[in-house]
């Protein structure tokens, strides 16, 4: 087999942590070899450079530097530069992760030369179509040749949209890969969670961690103000540390909020990944909006609450893991978080071997023979 050549898109915080499992496996095949593309989409240093550091990632071999505006503005932006590096390129597939803009646009681009790409993560579905993600994600199924899928349910949604089974392949979470390798290396007496101990008397296993970061919450101020009430009334109870996402910390300025969370909220800077997983596996509860740390919550085994409508990890929510506490009132979110504190889920195995990696690389080195 010749070598092929293979384009990875990212741009985003959650892609750089699952390529940095995929692309470690290709760099130790002797048939593929990856060229990689960072839209910049996630372009602040610790939202961006840190991760491919701490992660032991190369650096990108095309920076595209495109962030900020509307989303058709940003996608048709990256849509022009990755063409263009494709062309320049001629890859044999293109790879990308989950569903953000830099997604959407790194498969268009392939699609239109007539490039095939593939797709981990695929077959989440939120089924609401207000969230960009699940325009993207939808979109980006339609368009790809390989539908890596991280669990049954996600093989389920695909089939039952109509999408041939050959293309589908059910290899589990990478992001089950890296929390099993870097969870293992975290200490509660160390880094940053022993300088939050000194400085401010924070203890393992008895805080709360939040992360809120989507545009469904940071872009209507009736819920991000109901947020920022229910984990001010929950810091009397639990320390609450909160790393402020840019695009949070924008929107809470304009509304005054964080003024109001300063001096009961914990507020700090987004993290890198090593610190984030310390926080996460000690936390006594992970509250947050993202779809990657409420699964990072489970692999840690911390009961985590969803401040969302919906969730496309529903097995997480059925295995006792997971609460949906819907951000309109923060009455009833306090009362969620109150009640998850201290509860363990049932045992459950949705996310494969920790080996999803592998099995990606070895579906590509056998479709690209």
């Amino acid at each position: 087999m010749h070598t092929r050549k293979i384009v990875t898109v990212i741009g985003a915080r959650p892609q750089f942590i699952k390529a940095s499992a995929v692309s470690a496996v290709l760099a130790e095949s002797p048939h593929l070899h990856e060229v990689m593309i960072h839209t910049g989409q996630h372009f602040d240093a610790n939202m961006s450079a840190v991760f491919f550091d701490e992660l032991g990632m190369r650096a990108p071999d095309h920076c595209c530097g495109i962030h900020g505006g509307a989303h058709g503005a940003m996608t048709g932006r990256m849509l022009i530069e990755v063409e263009r590096i494709l062309v320049d390129e001629a890859p044999d597939a293109l790879l990308v992760y989950g569903d953000t803009n830099s997604t959407l646009a790194g498969a268009l681009a392939a699609v239109k030369l007539g490039i095939p790409v593939a797709h981990v993560e695929a077959g989440l579905r939120s089924f609401n179509m207000a969230m960009p993600e699940e325009i993207n994600r939808i979109l980006t199924d339609r368009i790809s040749n390989w539908l890596f899928a991280p669990t049954a349910g996600a093989v389920a949604h695909l089939t039952g949209e109509g999408v041939a089974v050959a293309r589908i392949k059910e290899v589990g979470d990478v992001m089950f890969d890296v929390a099993r390798r870097h969870g293992a290396r975290c200490a509660p007496d160390e880094g940053l969670l022993a300088e939050l101990a000194r400085r401010h008397g924070v203890s393992p296993n008895s805080y709360c961690l939040a992360t809120i970061h989507r545009a469904e919450s940071t872009d209507h101020p009736a819920r991000l103000r109901a947020i920022c009430d229910a984990l001010i009334s929950f810091a009397h109870e639990l320390p609450v540390i909160f790393p402020v996402h840019p695009r949070t910390r924008q929107s809470m300025h304009a509304l005054g909020l964080m003024d109001r969370l300063a001096g009961t909220v914990l507020l700090v800077d987004p993290l890198g990944y090593r610190d984030m997983v310390q926080l996460e596996k000690f936390a006594a509860l992970i509250v947050t909006d993202s779809g990657g740390v409420q699964k990072e919550a489970f692999f840690h085994q911390v009961p985590c609450v969803t401040l969302r409508d919906e969730t496309e990890w529903t097995e997480l929510v059925d295995a006792g893991w997971n609460r949906l506490a819907p951000p309109n009132n923060a009455g009833a979110m306090l009362s969620v978080m109150r009640a998850a504190v201290g509860t363990r889920g049932r045992s459950a195995a949705p996310y494969g071997d920790g080996n999803a990696a592998g099995h990606i690389v070895a579906c590509l080195e056998q479709g690209l023979a």
